[in-house]
């Protein structure tokens, strides 16, 4: 929108550029331009006066020139026809005796951005990449690269290309450095600039000379480079060893992304290049610059994941200044929490502490978390700070240490004794939604231990039409039922209260169809109701699932120096919350072949030619035995609903048929596979275990069949994502059925019809009310059934199509599953 007057400002812009007076005045001329690209700047549409500064810039001020070709530049587009008449003039100052206006005169010729003038430019630029000014190669060389970016569909000359690759050798280190960048844009197509041994090693010569921008550029470039012997490894790294102690960090961080690429296969040498980069890192770490301390933290989380202690003894490095905003002071946590030692602990604790009255809520919430997660191997003393805390009533640090006490005994069940004597009088602190569900979650798993409990569950209840968290509703009607169950005396009338209320007023239908499930489950008896809800109240086995063991370099490497590890800020944390993270990153082992774990189901065949069995076979080799390891990350987003799970579900299912049963279907976007091992306790456990063990690792699941029932199904979908070598990771949808049929006429007191034999993708909700609600007599005969097959069958739908995120797809839910396999029995 063009601002109020701007008509009346144009017009005498217009007069002032017109009279003769002003002409030939030259500082009255040029102060009459500077006034057009301020009114320009300043969002007045000067495009009508094209014309007259097209007269302007035939000058032989350079100032003026400069003043002029900005807005030639800007209003080009706008006037094609009249950008015309300024070739003549540029083509013209590139033959100027001063490099400056030549350089000028080429680098706005190139701005112009009009593919009507490409032939214009090309005889030019071509002199001028052999001009003896090194400002004007420069431009010249960055020139070319911008009319390709203008033309990408044109014909790649030749010659120009050859003339670039002979300037890589320029005295000039600027103009070998745009000459890389050149020929990566021009040669996209064909993969970038060639880089081979002599020029790697002519680069590596010239590393010294260029700035950090261009050191930078020719390391990231070298990283496509691999040497041909080890004799001639070890010469690049010994040309690399001052770069790697580079007081720029930039450099330093190119620099080791660089040995860690060549060094893939020597470990000493990859850990002995972290080992010198500390010094570097923790330089880094102390500059004036907040964004260089940020990144600089972020890369420190990386080196720790395979390196524990290699900033051990300098842990006070990390300690938080006063004045540090809120994001530094809680990654610079996040890295104390990795160097916690027997050492250590009492004075990181004593620091943690002072943070957690830190007057930014985020940074005290953060300091508590960290205790926390300390505190699952220094329980005691963290413990005792937490609970130091909850004395200071305080609204956000009461809720903080109740979440974290929470997800303290969900993983270390000896600290339940203590959590429950510290609860005592925390709701009358609590205000937010988070920390009174995790009061609400401790209640009800140990609220026989808690002497007020059923006091203060009558406080929420005779609050609860004033409630606005959905999520506190539903864990208060969990709670309650669990409480009732061992302490029915106290809290039976209360139960009363909050199911009618729930069932006949309130309006969200999510808490009334669960108060309705209670309801219905308390008709089945107390038996089969504690049977759904008194499941287990810590889980120590899933320790190996959250806990993360000391990594390969190579898991990382290909993410340090870029700026995946500052957009993953929970990289090395957990959700405050018992929902699953939102990210969460594993590797399969380098040397298991998930043909030595998982075999090819025997399906019984549908076509007896042989031909279709081998094919089968090689198929099956294809995705299961391949041996690369890579790094893959499971996430829940975008989440599919059922309906969308049924389509994605039956999508394929008339080709897969029609191919047999025993195949698995591939095309070039997608794959269709069945496997199988052996589980004895899995087709049994609880729905509620099964589900919070797979989302543990962000697996969602989205219909069972009751525990107990034959056939037993789960179906499950993630979205798998990995790093392909030399390419951008890709995503990819997996969705998936476990199937465990049995003998069904093995089976005792089996009550008919209480599972259909063939459980439909389209009753997905109906079976998740059926979990909780008709848990039958067929689940109380279950101890007397004598099973002759436990092989759990796995089918996986996969688009696009990706092995090695199917075979670590496959790793980690035979993990998962065997864990909670082994923790039942």
């Amino acid at each position: 929108m063009p601002y109020l007057g701007s008509e009346d400002t144009v017009r005498e812009l217009r007069r002032a550029l017109s009279n003769p007076n002003i002409q030939s005045d030259q500082l009255r001329y040029r102060n009459t331009i500077l006034k057009v690209i301020r009114a320009m700047s300043q969002g007045v549409d000067v495009s009508g006066l094209f014309s007259e500064m097209v007269k302007a810039c035939a000058t032989v001020d350079i100032v003026q020139k400069k003043l002029v070709y900005v807005f030639l530049c800007s209003y080009a587009t706008l006037n094609p026809e009249l950008s015309l008449l300024v070739i003549n003039t540029l083509r013209k100052d590139c033959q100027d005796p001063n490099p400056m206006v030549r350089s000028l005169a080429l680098r706005n010729m190139t701005n112009l951005r009009l593919p009507s003038l490409v032939e214009y430019v090309e005889q030019p630029l071509t002199a001028a990449l052999r001009d003896r000014a090194a400002c004007v190669r420069r431009v010249a060389v960055l020139g070319w690269a911008k009319l390709h970016n203008l033309q990408p569909n044109s014909e790649i000359d030749a010659a120009v290309v050859n003339e670039l690759y002979s300037l890589l050798r320029d005295p000039d280190p600027v103009v070998m450095v745009n000459c890389l960048r050149a020929l990566e844009e021009i040669l996209k197509e064909e993969g970038g600039v060639a880089i081979n041994k002599p020029i790697t090693h002519h680069l590596l010569n010239r590393l010294k000379d260029c700035d950090v921008w261009g050191q930078c550029e020719v390391l990231r470039i070298l990283q496509r480079y691999q040497p041909q012997s080890e004799d001639e490894l070890f010469n690049i790294l010994s040309l690399l060893d001052a770069s790697l102690v580079s007081p720029h960090p930039p450099v330093m961080a190119a620099t080791l992304s660089l040995f860690l690429s060549l060094c893939s296969g020597l470990p000493a040498v990859s850990l002995a290049a972290l080992e010198r980069v500390r010094g570097p890192l923790l330089a880094a770490c102390g500059s004036t610059s907040r964004e260089m301390r940020f990144t600089a933290l972020c890369h420190i989380q990386l080196l720790l994941r395979s390196l524990p202690g290699l900033m051990g003894a300098h842990y006070k490095r990390f300690f938080c200044g006063y004045a540090e905003p809120a994001y530094i002071k809680q990654r610079k946590m996040q890295v104390l929490v990795e160097l916690v030692n027997d050492e250590n602990v009492a004075m990181l604790l004593d620091e943690l502490k002072g943070y957690c009255t830190d007057v930014n809520t985020d940074t005290a919430q953060a300091a508590i978390t960290a205790i926390g997660r300390i505190g699952r191997s220094y329980s005691d003393s963290c413990l005792q700070i937490l609970t130091g805390l909850l004395a200071l009533k305080q609204d956000h640090i009461t809720s903080a240490v109740v979440q974290t006490m929470r997800d303290l005994v969900w993983v270390c069940p000896q600290c339940s004794d203590t959590v429950c004597l510290a609860l005592e009088g925390c709701e009358e602190t609590l205000q937010d939604s988070q920390g009174r569900q995790a009061l609400l979650w401790l209640l009800g798993v140990y609220g026989e231990r808690v002497s007020s409990a059923p006091y203060t569950l009558e406080v929420f209840i005779d609050g609860v039409r004033c409630e606005a968290s959905l999520g506190v509703k539903m864990e208060l009607l969990t709670t309650t039922m669990r409480l009732f169950l061992c302490r029915p005396a106290e809290t039976q009338d209360m139960l009363g209260r909050l199911l009618h209320y729930c069932i006949e007023e309130e309006t969200d239908m999510c808490v009334r169809d669960q108060a309705l499930l209670y309801y219905r489950l308390l008709h089945r008896g107390i038996g089969e109701t504690r049977k759904v809800l008194q499941g287990r109240r810590s889980d120590p086995s899933l320790g190996v699932l959250i806990g993360r063991p000391a990594e390969p370099i190579s898991q990382w490497a290909r993410s340090f120096n870029t700026l995946e590890p500052l957009r993953q800020g929970t990289i090395e944390t957990e959700s405050a919350s018992r929902g699953s993270p939102e990210h969460v990153t594993f590797e399969p082992k380098t040397n298991t072949d998930l043909s030595d774990t998982l075999s090819c189901s025997q399906v019984e065949k549908v076509h007896s030619d042989s031909d279709s069995a081998s094919r089968r076979t090689d198929s099956c080799a294809d995705v299961l035995a391949s041996s690369v390891a890579v790094a893959l990350s499971l996430s829940l987003f975008p989440a599919l609903s059922p309906e969308e799970f049924e389509h994605l579900w039956l999508q394929r299912q008339d080709l897969h048929s029609k191919q047999g049963a025993e195949k698995m279907v591939e095309e070039e976007d997608y794959v269709c596979l069945e496997a199988s091992f052996q589980s004895t306790a899995i087709p049994h456990c609880s729905p509620q275990s099964l589900q919070a063990g797979l989302q543990l690792v962000n697996i969602q699941t989205l219909a069972f069949t009751p525990p107990h029932t034959l056939p037993w199904r789960v179906y499950l979908y993630t979205h798998a994502q990995h790093g392909h070598s030399g390419d951008a990771p890709r995503s990819t949808l997996i969705l998936g059925e476990l199937l465990h049929t049995g003998e069904e006429n093995n089976r005792a007191g089996a009550k008919k019809g209480m599972c259909d034999g063939d459980v439909g993708v389209e009753g997905m909700q109906a079976e998740r009310v059926r979990e909780g609600v008709q848990t039958t007599d067929d689940g109380l005969s279950g101890k007397e059934s004598v099973r002759k097959e436990e092989e759990v069958k796995v089918t996986l739908k996969q688009q696009p199509r990706d092995d090695q995120a199917l075979k670590g797809f496959l790793s980690i839910l035979k993990t998962v599953l065997h864990t909670l396999s082994s923790e039942r029995n």
